[in-house]
């Protein structure tokens, strides 16, 4: 590898409704995934794939639960596993839970295990989970997934058996699989809070590790799911797209993450490295700090909703790769609301709501940073646009590395992406008052209610209904100005086969290496 770059099953059944509802998987090894070069015949063992992503520097850790980039996701996916995942069409998935089961109030959820073990021989156990999910939901932690864990009152739940936990919940909740599916929520032996060497129970296990450089896996031959093809995965860290395309074409990699649009159209078709084309699976916007000037006002965002022209944003900044988005989080997704008008540009409204409130010559900066394709780019396009309507915006470009903790809880208006998840797993993570990934700092105690009601509700026609008000509301006054939805683009050598072709970012397919092979 060069200097360059050292800087650089699905298949089961989901019931869920009354009691005695149960999912149970009906066949773990299962096919390969989707193959991005169509017929490929049988799948050939053996080989090294690696796999460049951007990072996230020096500070990189191993810790599932710390996860946050996507180069976190994927190196998590391959050494640990969550009880459920998310399919295709974001439905939670089983994968260490072989099935659950609420009672008939739907505050008690009984989770039995499947015969899994870790890389050390140790089988995974109710124990595990407890210790695992205690272990993200602690006060003194940040990690992502605690928000997602909040319905579960843990000092209550319990191993009924070493196969069977019980998770007592703090009230009704219809939609709990996606807890278990949650970004992060994977499962750690008991007692393991140190990740230099980690012991997961996922498809390959760990050999070494550089922060900000590589990761070097190999092949768990009693992975629960099957073996993988690979005797070994290597993610290397190209922080740079052109650094990850030229390695790929320098056959240095074989797997490049996340290419721009324009850079796929460069090579797309000509045979030395195969695009595969994600449609819709990356929600692209800016997030505006709701608890701080100018943007406490919500006249104020109102009047950047409308200053943005969605299609300029798209087709500039993606290069058309993509649809535009209407402020809402999930297009195509359940309970997204549809229904609600496209916003169009206004410019002589914006003005107006801007003189309304007091903000007339209003100078605001925009953070941003190549952290990921388009970003930059897109800053530049709303940065002409707004000043159509008045607003002086100056754009600061960032560290990549850090910059998605920077924009967390500083600034006040960023740029901002998303991999795909539920609507309802958005709203948790991003949009309640305890959400620890709230960039918008959207904190409102109904809201916080409306959400609880919404997970109480047994009927799905009831639920349906007040996941619609909740996003009317986004719509109208939130943080997150969304204006398209980008085709998720990865590239590969043309010897890697197994490479899914719908399945979005973030979700089981995605990144799955323990179905990949080397033609």
């Amino acid at each position: 590898m060069n200097d360059q770059l050292n800087r650089l099953a699905r298949r089961g059944f989901l019931i869920a409704g009354g009691a005695g509802a149960l999912a149970l998987a009906t066949g773990c090894a299962g096919a390969p995934a989707p193959d991005a070069h169509g017929s490929a015949g049988p799948p050939r063992r053996g080989g090294r794939l690696r796999a460049a992503f951007a990072g996230g520097g020096a500070a990189e850790t191993l810790d599932p639960h710390a996860a946050n980039l996507f180069v976190d996701a994927a190196r998590a996916k391959a050494l640990f596993d969550k009880l459920a995942d998310f399919g295709a069409d974001l439905s939670a998935v089983p994968r260490l839970a072989a099935g659950w089961e609420p009672n008939e109030a739907l505050d008690t959820w009984r989770i039995t295990l499947r015969r899994a073990t870790f890389h050390d021989g140790r089988p995974v156990t109710a124990a595990d989970v407890l210790h695992s999910y205690r272990r993200i939901a602690d006060p003194r932690g940040t990690f992502r997934a605690k928000a997602s864990l909040e319905p579960i009152d843990l000092a209550a739940s319990r191993a009924v058996d070493p196969t069977t936990v019980e998770f007592r919940l703090k009230r009704p909740y219809a939609e709990f699989p996606n807890v278990l599916a949650a970004f992060g929520a994977y499962i750690v032996p008991e007692g393991a809070t140190s990740f230099d060497r980690p012991v997961g129970s996922g498809p390959f296990a760990f050999v070494s590790f550089r922060p900000g450089s590589s990761l070097l896996a190999r092949r768990n031959n009693a992975y629960w799911d099957g073996a993988p093809h690979l005797d070994e995965l290597e993610f290397v860290i190209a922080a740079e797209e052109s650094a990850r395309v030229n390695a790929l074409l320098g056959g240095q990699v074989e797997y490049a993450h996340e290419l721009a649009p324009a850079t796929a159209r460069t090579h797309e078709g000509k045979g030395r490295i195969d695009v595969v084309r994600l449609p819709g699976s990356a929600m692209q916007g800016f997030v505006m700090k709701t608890d701080r000037p100018p943007f406490d006002d919500r006249r104020v965002r109102q009047a950047f909703f409308l200053i943005a022209d969605r299609r300029e944003l798209v087709d500039g900044a993606l290069g058309g790769a993509g649809d535009i988005g209407n402020d809402l989080f999930g297009k195509g997704c359940r309970y997204y609301a549809s229904a609600l008008p496209q916003r169009t540009q206004d410019l002589e409204r914006a003005r107006a709501l801007l003189k309304e409130a007091g903000a007339e010559g209003l100078r605001v900066t925009l953070d941003t940073a190549p952290a990921a394709p388009g970003f930059v780019e897109a800053a530049g396009i709303f940065k002409d646009q707004a000043a159509r309507a008045g607003v002086t915006v100056e754009i600061k470009v960032g560290n990549k590395d850090t910059y998605w903790k920077d924009i967390l809880s500083t600034g006040t208006f960023a740029s901002y992406r998303s991999g795909a998840m539920p609507i309802e797993s958005h709203l948790s993570q991003r949009l309640l008052t305890g959400s620890t990934t709230n960039a918008t700092q959207w904190r409102h105690k109904d809201f916080d209610d409306l959400y609880q009601q919404t997970q109480s509700t047994r009927d799905e026609q009831r639920r349906t209904a007040l996941h619609e008000r909740m996003q009317r509301r986004l719509h109208d006054e939130g943080g997150f100005l969304i204006w398209g939805f980008a085709d998720w683009i990865v590239a590969t050598s043309p010897k890697v086969r197994g490479i899914a072709k719908d399945a979005p970012a973030n979700t089981l397919d995605w990144a799955r290496f323990d179905r990949t092979w080397l033609a």
